[in-house]
């Protein structure tokens, strides 16, 4: 395994990142949701209660279908967050996936969370 080889300060600017933006991400998913106590990063929308009339059922229903689509995304986003923290720990951060070489740091600033560099990256995107 290939281990980082950044410098402990470049290190510890990117953990401070993650770290406010999974605190960030917990919060706004906890505005709209509750943890799944059965599933470790799941999350649940709450279903809205406005009443029992036809106008209000349906503002409950176009509320939830809008707010599923957010859940799973912010729910991704913090999956990517965790495991980049994960990386972290394991000393193997800013190493690509596929190619095992280090991600430049220009990319890890402006998405903490890659797990491959800019190359492969296309690579991949472009067989899709």
């Amino acid at each position: 395994m290939t281990k980082s080889t950044f410098s402990k300060d470049f290190l510890t600017k990117i953990k401070t990142l993650l770290l406010e933006e999974k605190n960030t991400l917990e919060k706004d998913l906890g505005k709209f949701t509750q943890k799944n106590s059965h599933v470790s990063g799941d999350y649940n929308s709450n279903f809205p209660e406005y009443g029992d009339k036809d106008d209000e059922n349906a503002a409950e229903v176009a509320e939830y279908a809008t707010e599923l689509p957010l859940e799973e995304s912010f729910e991704k986003t913090l999956r990517d967050n965790v495991q980049a923290l994960q990386r972290l720990e394991e000393g193997t951060y800013g190493i690509c996936k596929y190619c095992k070489k280090p991600i430049d740091e220009k990319r890890l600033l402006a998405r903490p969370t890659s797990n491959a560099c800019v190359s492969c990256k296309k690579a991949i995107t472009q067989e899709i």
